[in-house]
């Protein structure tokens, strides 16, 4: 069965070229556009995997991976921040809300996915 991947990302172009990227290696992909979208979303499909950005409307993407790591039915769930935000304090917010990886904007296709598989596998 595939591993299940949910992209939370408020920018429609990221988000398309990542599941086209990530389906073409096997993942089942949905997107959510928004964090109160993303919340419904790993709720509904219990994904393997996240990957958000920090800057969301509605939920931001911190408060949203707090809220994976700290509900009962997801907390297993990994959390990969991938963010235009470059602050240290950024970093270590993303990391006490229980993210395992962050990754900068833009980022390097090779270098996320092999974060990827290293959490999830293929």
């Amino acid at each position: 069965m595939a591993k299940k991947i949910l992209i939370v990302e408020d920018e429609d172009l990221i988000a398309k070229v990542l599941a086209i990227r990530l389906e073409a290696l096997g993942y089942k992909v949905f997107i959510a556009s928004d964090g109160e979208e993303g919340l419904e979303a790993v709720k509904k499909h219990k994904p393997d995997l996240v990957v958000m950005d920090i800057g969301l409307p509605k939920i931001d993407g911190n408060i949203l991976c707090e809220l994976i790591k700290t509900t009962e039915a997801t907390k297993g769930v990994k959390v990969i921040m991938l963010t235009g935000k470059k602050l240290v304090g950024d970093m270590e917010n993303s990391f006490k809300a229980g993210a395992e990886i962050y990754v900068n904007k833009p980022y390097d296709w090779a270098r996320l996915q092999g974060h990827i598989e290293k959490l999830i596998g293929r």
